[in-house]
């Protein structure tokens, strides 16, 4: 799993973690019971705050795609759906479709999403 984060993006490292952590899930890259990387691994890899990583794993865990086993790791507990990408594609076209219906713009529309995502 590649990972970058864009120093000079809005969404703060540990969405931008957390979001190419969900994606590599959602696409299958990482499995069901696949051992994420340990916090300090991923932080000095990326050059990120161990407390900003731990603030992705914790959502993530929250969203419930990993769960933590403290000291033993942290591991994939949700694979995607059969379509998941067909379905999702699907949705956010009637988002994109709505939005612009509405006079939104594609960077309000973006500012919407990664609050969503965020959540």
């Amino acid at each position: 799993m590649i990972i970058e984060i864009d120093d000079e993006s809005k969404d703060p490292p540990y969405i931008q973690l957390r979001a190419a952590i969900a994606h590599a899930i959602g696409t299958g890259e990482l499995a069901q019971g696949a051992k994420l990387p340990s916090i300090r691994q991923i932080a000095g890899d990326l050059g990120l705050a161990n407390n900003t990583v731990a603030r992705a794993y914790r959502e993530l865990e929250a969203d419930g795609f990993v769960v933590s086993r403290g000291r033993r790791g942290t591991v994939v507990m949700r694979t995607p759906e059969p379509d998941a990408d067909a379905k999702t594609k699907a949705l956010v076209d009637d988002f994109v479709a709505n939005g612009r219906q509405l006079g939104l713009d594609a960077g309000a529309m973006m500012r919407l999403l990664a609050e969503a995502l965020a959540r």
